[in-house]
This record gives C-alpha cells, structure tokens and sequence, in this order.
C-alpha cells in the first residue's frame, strides 16, 4: 500500500489527468490508423469500391443476420451513418436486405458471397497482424489481455455515465 502526502497529491492528479488525455488521443488516433490499414489492403487487393468503414461493418456482420438497429447494440458498427453505409453495400451487392416478417418497419441485412468475400480479406489481414505482433515480439497474449482489460473496464465506465445522464 502507498500513501501519498496531501503536498503530492495535486501533481498526481494532474499526471493522471494528462496520462487520460494521452490515451484517450491514442484511442482515437488508433481507430483512424486502423481504418487506413484497412483502406491500404484494399487498395493492394484492388477492391476501390467500398470504403474501410464499410468493410469493417461487412467484417463484424459476419455470418450474423441483423436490423440496422442491432449492428449499433451489437457493437457491430459505431457510426452515425449507418443507414447510409447498409443502403450503399446493398445496391453495391455486398449485403442482402429483407423486412422482417414480425415488425414490418425493420430490415434484416446480411451478406451475400460479395461481402463474405470482402469480409475474408478483412480476416486475413487481422490474422497476419495478430501474427507479426506476436511474432516480432511487439504485443505477446499477456500484454493484449491486459489492454482489453483496461479498455473494457473504460468502456463499462463510460457506459455507466452515459446511463446515469438519462
């Protein structure tokens, strides 16, 4: 156990305060580094079509049949624009779309072979990052529990605060 003298306490909130800031820029910055990982791939494949942010939705649909509403419950897509995104994919031929037979205002999507292709190349490049992170030594099993640890017990953090303003 440490114990912090009330003359120390300030400058550690402020480091922790700054440290916070840190990591959440990093966040951010990751996630737009991860949607140029994916728009380089498919540039190198020669899919121009469809953009990383599409891509990625395709990927975490997988072999799911969903509602446009689900795909943001699920944590399947995180943007505001997802019904720009699905109505684009379909008419491109990369998602089946369907009303549901219960609620006929919902639409069940899913891929069609298109988009499970789309989805595969998607896979295949996470798998040979995953190999190289482990393999180069850069992020072992221990260091990438730790991280989703960390960032679960955020993301349950900003959830709770989310919740408590309504």
């Amino acid at each position: 156990m440490s114990f912090h003298s009330p003359l120390n306490a300030p400058t550690d909130h402020k480091t922790f305060i700054t440290d916070y800031l840190d990591a959440l820029s990093l966040v951010e910055r990751l996630h737009r580094l991860l949607l140029d990982v994916i728009k380089d791939e498919f540039e190198r494949v020669g899919v121009l079509e469809i953009n990383a942010v599409q891509a990625l939705l395709l990927f975490n649909i997988g072999d799911n049949e969903v509602t446009a509403g689900e795909l943001k419950t699920r944590g399947y897509y995180q943007g505001s624009n997802v019904s720009y995104n699905l109505k684009k994919l379909v008419e491109m031929g990369y998602m089946h779309h369907q009303r549901c037979e219960v609620d006929r205002r919902s639409v069940r999507v899913r891929l069609t072979e298109k988009g499970r292709t789309i989805r595969d190349v998607v896979s295949g490049l996470f798998e040979r990052h995953a190999e190289g992170l482990e393999g180069r030594g850069v992020l072992g099993p221990d260091g990438l529990d730790q991280i989703a640890t960390s960032l679960r017990r955020v993301e349950r953090y900003w959830t709770d605060q989310i919740r408590y303003i309504y």
